[in-house]
């Protein structure tokens, strides 16, 4: 990434489970690389799934939601990533944008003392939170009748 950004490419990192893709995702991203030249996706690793879900999550393995995000028009790259929240990445790639979704403020973005150490500048972007996989899977439990 870094190299990109040498040859003036504004590079952008968003991140998420992405377990089972929606709506809400795909406009996550779009949103995000609205923001810059090239998009770069952490996409959590199961074990962290897991940990930030619960039992039963996640639904898709961490190569089947890779693909999925890979396969979106706006994402240029896909990293799987094992941690919680990826200020690991942000020291290691140095993005020029780091975009969280709109479930997010400014100031709630875990990242956010990081993002500022390294000057890297945080957008929150995509539509509203009306789109969960925790309420899709709900949804699905209850049938269409629910």
């Amino acid at each position: 990434m870094r190299d990109a950004g040498q040859r003036g490419r504004r590079v952008v990192f968003a991140n998420g489970c992405f377990d089972t893709l929606h709506v809400g995702h795909v406009r996550y991203l779009a949103g995000a690389r609205q923001q810059g030249d090239l998009l770069v996706v952490g996409v959590n690793s199961d074990s962290s799934v897991k940990q930030l879900k619960g039992a039963g999550r996640p639904i898709l393995d961490e190569q089947a939601r890779a693909t999925l995000v890979a396969a979106q028009r706006d994402v240029d790259y896909v990293i799987v990533f094992p941690d919680a929240n990826v200020e690991g990445l942000l020291e290691e790639f140095r993005p020029d944008v780091h975009a969280k979704g709109t479930d997010y403020t400014l100031e709630s973005v875990p990242e956010r003392a990081v993002a500022a150490r390294l000057g890297i500048r945080v957008a929150i972007v995509g539509d509203s939170k009306d789109h969960s996989t925790r309420g899709f899977i709900e949804a699905q439990r209850k049938g269409p009748h629910g």
